[in-house]
């Protein structure tokens, strides 16, 4: 399966995706691609240890503190904080990481993938949902 066939099969699996670094600003892209994939019915969870709310939804410091189910992880985090979220994500046996568009770490990525976890980078995840199921 191709990249483009994994990330369809992704999206159309996935029921709840954590997005990392999601600020309560409506101005901010996170916000806006979050409450777009909200829109297609995704639920999504807030980690983020400085905000208490984002999207009508409660906000989590962390990923381990997380009490539900994460299909995907989506990062809006700058690179250099991939690496940690990868750690919890291979900690916790998360499924997929997706590193938004302009977030790049190669490193972090091989390490998820070694450890069995599908990783899109550099993509944004609304722009994927929009070309896979207009």
């Amino acid at each position: 399966m191709n990249e483009s066939e994994q990330i369809r099969e992704l999206l159309k699996n996935a029921k709840t995706i954590a997005v990392v670094g999601l600020s309560d600003n409506p101005a901010r892209t996170s916000y806006g691609v979050s409450a777009y994939m909200q829109s297609q019915g995704y639920r999504i969870i807030p980690v983020n240890p400085t905000i208490t709310e984002s999207v009508g939804e409660k906000a989590y410091p962390t990923l381990s503190d997380v009490p539900d189910k994460i299909d995907i992880v989506n990062v809006f985090r700058r690179p250099e904080f991939v690496p940690e979220v990868v750690e919890e994500a291979i900690r916790l046996k998360l499924r997929a990481i997706w590193m938004q568009e302009g977030v790049i770490h190669e490193g972090a990525a091989r390490k998820a993938r070694k450890a069995g976890i599908l990783v899109v980078m550099d993509r944004c995840i609304l722009k994927e949902h929009g070309r896979n199921f207009p």
